[in-house]
């Protein structure tokens, strides 16, 4: 629970991702973020707890901007295949171009945040996979929710995978992954032009 107002929360937050940014994790420090938002050292530490809390509280705020990003892509198309491609598109060009998820993905200035991306991912899983079921269930209620949301939390999974090591160009990533949560659904797998 937020102890601090919303602008300074807000300042503590962009403070610490232009650390974070700058220096990775290891050159992230309390006092200089603090500094930076104008509040004391122990206001940050009472709002996040630490730094592991602080950084993931930056993960989870870059998160939501991106998911409000993805609702905005979802919404653009009518089908689901071609809603699919869009985002996972969207998601996998935006995460290239990021600069924090670069120093997530990449481990610059030490590798500790990582985890907040793969194995300690579950607000950013979570969250993800409840916006696209959220969003799906309002386009296309005849889906199946127990279906859509099992194919839902796989295709966010595999999304972040090729986020963490990329295999192919995004265009055939968000392509393949299209075509399985099409065919899991029932849907026309094949995009609204291939029909």
């Amino acid at each position: 629970m937020s102890t601090v107002g919303g602008s300074v929360r807000g300042a503590l937050l962009d403070a610490a991702a232009d650390l974070l940014v700058q220096r990775g994790y290891r050159g992230l420090r309390m006092q200089e973020v603090a500094a930076r938002a104008g509040v004391s050292r122990q206001t940050v530490y009472n709002e996040f707890g630490d730094k592991w809390g602080l950084a993931q509280a930056v993960v989870i705020r870059d998160n939501e901007r991106y998911l409000d990003g993805i609702d905005q892509v979802l919404a653009e198309h009518t089908d689901l295949y071609s809603a699919v491609e869009a985002a996972v598109r969207f998601t996998l060009e935006l995460s290239a171009d990021d600069p924090l998820k670069k120093v997530v993905l990449t481990g610059a200035g030490g590798d500790e945040l990582l985890p907040l991306l793969t194995t300690q991912a579950e607000p950013v899983l979570f969250s993800a996979s409840a916006r696209v079921v959220e969003h799906a269930r309002r386009h296309w209620p005849h889906l199946d929710v127990q279906a859509l949301t099992e194919i839902s939390d796989a295709a966010v999974r595999l999304t972040m995978s090729h986020l963490v090591l990329p295999s192919l160009p995004p265009e055939q990533v968000a392509q393949l992954i299209a075509q399985i949560v099409a065919r899991y659904l029932g849907e026309n797998a094949g995009g609204p032009e291939r029909r």
